[in-house]
C-alpha cells in the first residue's frame, strides 16, 4: 500500500472515530459499542486502531509543511 493509499484509509478511521465521538457528545450514543458490544475484544481494536490512526497522521503536518516549502 502507497503513502498515499495509507493515509486515506486512515484518515477514513479518523473521521469515523470523530462521528463517533460527536454521536457520543450529542446524544450519548456509541455507534461503535452498539454494533460491536461494550467494551468488547472488537470494540476495542476498532477503538485501537482510530486512535493510533490519529497518532499516524499527526505526521501529516510536517508532511505538508515540507510539501509548501518545496
Amino acid at each position: 500500500m502507497s503513502s498515499k493509499g495509507l493515509d486515506y484509509t486512515l484518515l477514513t478511521l479518523v473521521i469515523i472515530g470523530a462521528i463517533n465521538w460527536g454521536l457520543i457528545g450529542f446524544f450519548r450514543f456509541d455507534l461503535v459499542a452498539f454494533l460491536f458490544g461494550n467494551m468488547s475484544w472488537l470494540s476495542r481494536i476498532i477503538y485501537a486502531l482510530v486512535g493510533i490512526s490519529g497518532l499516524y497522521l499527526l505526521s501529516a503536518y510536517g508532511r505538508i509543511r515540507s510539501i509548501e516549502q518545496a
